[in-house]
């Protein structure tokens, strides 16, 4: 027998023991993630009673993969637009949590005699709550649809991308060992303009290439090239600087907007779940309980700085951003842990070997404490909240609500907003590719050209063709592409004195176009040559051919739009109607709807919902608890408002529209289910099986009907035959004969006992 490479015997070690140890935990309603942490402190080398894992290297190469594969996934759950359709409230909310507990975190560590990476590495490792965590606790206290939960989901998103951004920053600072301001603000505008850059190239690019490969793309082949997509995107990213773990997530929210998005989310779910679980084994086998003894009163600080900390920033943050004082508290009660992210940050530290050994293990310590003490913090979040309104000075209660209120009033932007904003949208992204597209000239198609032809002149006249016959397009946005919004022709052509300023805009983008286009000329011909000719080449050629430029333009437009927009297509107008529902049902004035008032809340019926086929009216809903039906979605049909006489069916989707209270009084209705006997058979037990009219089951005689044979075997008659003579479907008057050869339909154990019961 040949010999068995350690790396079996360790994965199967690790996955054995994960497994006892997860369904353990699943028995007692715990989550996952601490189960394979358990397990990974059982197979680790700090605990001699139990077997250890002996290549450890090649386990923490598969626990580096585990990582790539949650960012990735973490990347098809995110998308770019979700975190747009957040909102102001949420991404405040978020920001002003995040600064706070990283600075916390980071004084903490310095205050207990830290180094300076410990510090800030204790600090990114408390910014992010768990959102697997938060959202099992909202589902078994029955408080997901109540509107805090909402807010806590945006939050939840706006950190998952921020925490990213720190994980890049922290690990360019640990290599860099440079803390000056300049260098950070030049590390920060770097990771933006990738980011921008990948995300719009890859939306151009890639939902072109699932297109027009769709026909072909099977789930084997779609999980092969998912998968090269995420590791070429890891390359990419570490080849320019930045992370493995960046270019995983990036990957993945470029396939988050495609229309194939949860389909490569459903068949990568089994290789997260593979590699996830030996990453977080490996956490665990990094623990030594010997450590966490040792400086347990420093996990006990971490601990209170996380509940006492985030508690009190994330309430400050939703108070800030507008929401009243009830749904702030519950929503800083509901984000003070640490989430999943802790181990990650962690396990970057040690990996660039710059954080102290001991910092793991209380991440983990402090990790598991909170864990367990988030569904309570949830549950209490109401009784505190009326504890704070007994104890606080009533005004002050009267004047968070009023400025609540008041900021949800704030009238939309007004006209020149949404001009300026529109101009720096076509600044902005037309600036990136224009720089992007200029770097690989300099960097990439110049020293090419350099080694090819020995002409200098032919050399430089080359490389401008071929850079600004694929820049042209978007040197023609920056400089002459103007706002498709009503907001800018009306300040044009209605308000006189504000085509001064507007003109001043036009002006400044032309000059920057121009100067732009000086600057990268410059750098493949001499100064003189660039001024006196190259320059005014381009200049002219965009002028003579403004109308082609502006029509390949659009359709370049055309397909990112397309593409980015793919999947809110089906969605879009679903979307505007439950909007238009919810503002016509309950106040013309939208404004004037108080944050704590009514909202939408989507729900689904269950296949035992003991109302199905019931109608509106025979339900009262709306009479009993207050409640308002806005739609009803059942598959591919949508009825708006349904009357009086529409049903429910199983798996509609229902839009209900009510407050906290009413949801809370509504939801154990809504979710009541038939008290039915289940059976616990199998679909293979239902058999079509055949017995002959004889002695034992003493049918002879008997009339289809009062034979009994549909209570006895939960079944039905298909067929006889008798005398090589078939009838099929026999009427139930029909009386069985000697010899008779019956065909049953039922459960095939009780269609055998039919034989021998008589």
């Amino acid at each position: 027998m040949g010999h068995l490479p350690k790396l079996i015997e360790d994965l199967a070690l690790i996955l054995i023991v994960a497994a006892f140890v997860t369904i353990l935990f699943k028995s007692i309603k715990q989550p996952l993630v601490l189960g394979y942490i358990i397990a990974g402190l059982v197979v680790g080398p700090y605990l001699s009673l139990t077997p250890s894992v002996a290549d450890t290297e090649n386990v923490k190469t598969f626990a580096d993969i585990g990582v790539i594969f949650l960012l990735f996934s973490l990347g098809l759950e995110f998308s770019f637009k979700k975190l747009v359709r957040v909102g102001g409230s949420a991404s405040i909310t978020a920001f002003v949590e995040i600064i706070f507990i990283t600075l916390a975190g980071y004084f903490l560590g310095q205050w207990m005699g830290w180094s300076t990476m410990d510090s800030l590495f204790l600090g990114g490792m408390l910014a992010s709550s768990s959102t697997t965590i938060i959202i099992k606790a909202f589902d078994e206290l029955g408080v997901k649809t109540k509107q805090y939960a909402r807010i806590v989901f945006g939050v939840l998103v706006v950190e998952d991308i921020v925490v990213i951004l720190l994980m890049v920053l922290l690990s360019t600072v640990a290599v860099t060992k440079q803390f000056e301001g300049t260098e950070m603000l030049f590390t920060v505008g770097k990771l933006f303009f990738f980011l921008i850059l990948w995300f719009l190239a890859g939306i151009f690019l890639i939902p072109t290439l699932l297109r027009k490969a769709k026909s072909v793309l099977d789930d084997e082949t779609l999980l092969i090239l998912s998968i090269g997509l995420c590791l070429g995107m890891v390359v990419v990213a570490t080849q320019v600087g930045f992370s493995a773990e960046l270019g995983a997530f990036i990957m993945g929210s470029i396939l988050a907007e495609t229309t194939s998005a949860e389909k490569v989310e459903h068949i990568t779910l089994p290789i997260k779940n593979f590699f996830g679980a030996i990453f977080f084994v490996s956490v665990g086998m990094l623990i030594d309980p010997v450590t966490i003894m040792e400086h347990g009163w420093t996990v006990v600080i971490v601990t209170l700085l996380t509940l006492f900390g985030k508690l009190f920033s994330t309430t400050l943050g939703a108070l800030l951003s507008g929401q009243p004082l009830k749904q702030s508290v519950q929503v800083g009660m509901s984000m003070a842990q640490i989430g999943e992210f802790a181990f990650i940050v962690a396990t970057l530290g040690l990996s660039l070997g710059v954080i102290s050994d001991f910092l793991f293990p209380v991440a983990v310590g402090a990790s598991a404490i909170t864990t367990f003490t988030t569904p309570y913090m949830i549950k209490y979040s109401e009784p505190f909240y009326n504890f704070l309104q007994r104890t606080l000075p009533e005004k002050w209660v009267t004047t968070l609500n009023t400025y609540s209120t008041s900021t949800q009033n704030i009238q939309a932007e007004n006209e020149w907003k949404v001009v300026l904003k529109a101009y720096s949208s076509i600044a902005f992204t037309n600036g990136i590719i224009l720089l992007a597209l200029m770097l690989l000239s300099i960097n990439f198609l110049v020293p090419f050209l350099d080694q090819a032809i020995a002409n200098d002149i032919t050399r430089s006249v080359i490389a401008l063709v071929v850079s600004f016959g694929i820049a042209t397009p978007f040197l023609w946005a920056l400089m002459a592409k103007r706002p498709h919004n009503m907001a800018y022709k009306e300040l044009w052509l209605n308000k006189r004195y504000n085509r001064g300023p507007l003109l001043v805009l036009e002006f400044v983008r032309i000059v920057v176009g121009i100067l732009l286009i000086g600057f990268w000329v410059n750098k493949l011909f001499p100064t003189a040559i660039a001024l006196m000719v190259a320059i005014p080449v381009v200049s002219t050629i965009l002028i003579l051919f403004s109308q082609r430029i502006q029509k390949f333009h659009q359709r370049l437009e055309g397909r990112f739009l397309s593409n980015l927009n793919a999947r809110d297509i089906a969605e879009a107008d679903v979307i505007s109607q439950k909007e238009n529902i919810l503002h016509r049902e309950f106040n013309p004035d939208a404004a004037s709807l108080s944050p704590w008032d009514a909202h939408m809340v989507d729900l689904e019926v269950s296949q035992h919902a003991e109302y199905i086929g019931k109608t509106l009216d025979e339900l009262s809903w709306r009479e009993q608890y207050g409640i308002n039906i806005a739609y009803i979605k059942r598959g591919d049909r949508l009825i708006y408002a349904p009357g009086r006489f529409n049903k429910l069916l199983p798996f509609d989707q229902v839009g209900i529209i009510a407050t906290d209270e009413q949801m809370q009084a509504f939801k154990p209705v809504f979710d009541a289910k038939e008290q039915a006997e289940f059976s616990d058979q199998a679909v293979e037990n239902i058999v079509v099986q055949k017995i002959v009219v004889d002695e034992h089951n003493k049918l002879k005689g008997l009339t289809v009907r009062n034979s009994g044979i549909r209570e006895r075997t939960n079944g039905l008659v298909v067929g006889i035959e008798r005398n090589n003579e078939r009838m099929l479907n026999p009427n139930s008057t029909t009386v069985f004969e000697w010899g008779d050869i019956v065909w049953i339909v039922g459960e095939k154990k009780k269609i055998q006992l039919l034989n021998t019961s008589g």
